[in-house]
C-alpha cells in the first residue's frame, strides 16, 4: 500500500457566508504528481493554502506528512515547497541573490551546492547574475521554483504554476516537474487546463469548492460511458444552439466543432440529418471516446441541474 503523505477529512473553508471549500475529502500518496483542476473560484488555492499552513480550515482536518498542519504549522512548512500565483521574486536581486535569500529564509546554511544544482537543473546558470525583473515570464517561474525547491522538501504545493506562460516555457517547466518526480518528489498542483490534467496520476476535478470526481484521467474519461460526436459544421455557434433546443443535447463548442455527448439509442446520423434539413452545412464527422474536457463540462453541467450535489 502506498504510504499517504497528505489526508483531507471533511475540509471545509468559509470567508464570511462565501463558502470556498466544501466538504473535501482525499488521501494524496507518496511520489504522485495529483492535480486539482477547475476554473477561478473552485476551490483549488484556498485548498492548497489551507495544506500550507497559511489559512486555518473552518471545520474538517488536514494532515500533512502525519503533522497535523493547524498543531505543527513550522514542522510541515520546513518540509514543503510552496510556490504561489503570486509567487514574490525580488526583482532588484539577480538570480543568485533571490536563491540565497530564500536558502536563509529555510536556515539552509550550507546551500551554494544546492544553488549550483538548481541552476543547473533549471537552465538558469547563464543568467545568474541578471535581476530577476529583468527575466522572462516562463524564466521568472523556473526561478521561483527553484527558491521553493532550495530546502529539498518533501512535498511541493504549486498553484497553478504555469498560466501566463508561454508554450515552450511551459513545456520546459513540465520537464522540470517530471525530473522532480523521479526524484521521489510528492506535487499537488492546481490548474485550469485540462491537457495538464493528463499529466497526473490522479486528479480531482473542483467546481464552487466541491469534488465533482476524483481518479486517474483515463478512469475518469471511462467512466462517462457514452460517445461523442465530433462535427465540424458551419456556422458552428447557431449549430450548437440549434441543437440544444431541438433534442436538449449535451452539446459542447471547440473552435470550429462542436462535440456531442450521445445518448443511449441516439446516432450521430440523426444530428447530420438534423443539421443538414436546418440549412447547416457540416464538414466533418467522426466517432469519439469522451476526452477529460467533455467530462468535465458534462459533470459541471449536471452540477448546474442538481445532478451531483
Amino acid at each position: 500500500m502506498p504510504e499517504a503523505v497528505i489526508e483531507i477529512r471533511s475540509l471545509t473553508k468559509k470567508f464570511g457566508n462565501n463558502l470556498a471549500v466544501d466538504d473535501v475529502s482525499l488521501t494524496i500518496y507518496k511520489g504522485e504528481m495529483f492535480g486539482l483542476v477547475g476554473a477561478d473560484g473552485a476551490g483549488k488555492t484556498t485548498t492548497i493554502r489551507t495544506l500550507c499552513g497559511l489559512l486555518n480550515p473552518t471545520s474538517g482536518s488536514v494532515s500533512v506528512l502525519g503533522m497535523d498542519v493547524g498543531k505543527n504549522r513550522r514542522a510541515v512548512q520546513s518540509k514543503i515547497g510552496y510556490l504561489s500565483q503570486g509567487f514574490s521574486l525580488y526583482g532588484d536581486l539577480s538570480v543568485d541573490e533571490n536563491l540565497e535569500f530564500f536558502a536563509e529564509i529555510h536556515n539552509v546554511r550550507n546551500y551554494k551546492k544546492r544553488r549550483e544544482e538548481l541552476l543547473e537543473f533549471t537552465r538558469l546558470k547563464p543568467f545568474r547574475n541578471r535581476p530577476a525583473e529583468k527575466l522572462s515570464g516562463g524564466m521568472k517561474q523556473k526561478l521561483a521554483l527553484a527558491c521553493s525547491l532550495i530546502h529539498k522538501p518533501e512535498i511541493l504545493f504549486l498553484d497553478e504554476p504555469t498560466t501566463g506562460v508561454d508554450p515552450i516555457s511551459r513545456r520546459d517547466f513540465w520537464k522540470i516537474l517530471s525530473s522532480l518526480l523521479r526524484d521521489g518528489i510528492t506535487i499537488l498542483m492546481s490548474t485550469p487546463y485540462l491537457d495538464e490534467a493528463e499529466r497526473c496520476s490522479r486528479v480531482a476535478l473542483m467546481n464552487r469548492g466541491k469534488i465533482l470526481k476524483l481518479g486517474n484521467p483515463e478512469s475518469i474519461k471511462k467512466s462517462m460511458q457514452k460517445k461523442v460526436a465530433e462535427i465540424v459544421c458551419k456556422p458552428v455557434i447557431k449549430a450548437r444552439d440549434f441543437l440544444n433546443e431541438k433534442f436538449m443535447l449535451d452539446v459542447q463548442t471547440f473552435g470550429d466543432r462542436i462535440d456531442v455527448v450521445l445518448p443511449e439509442n441516439f446516432t450521430a446520423d440523426e444530428i447530420i440529418s438534423a443539421l443538414e434539413s436546418a440549412g447547416f452545412e457540416v464538414l466533418a464527422v467522426r466517432l469519439k471516446a469522451p476526452s477529460l474536457e467533455n467530462v468535465f463540462i458534462h459533470l459541471l453541467e449536471e452540477f448546474r441541474e442538481g445532478k451531483n450535489v
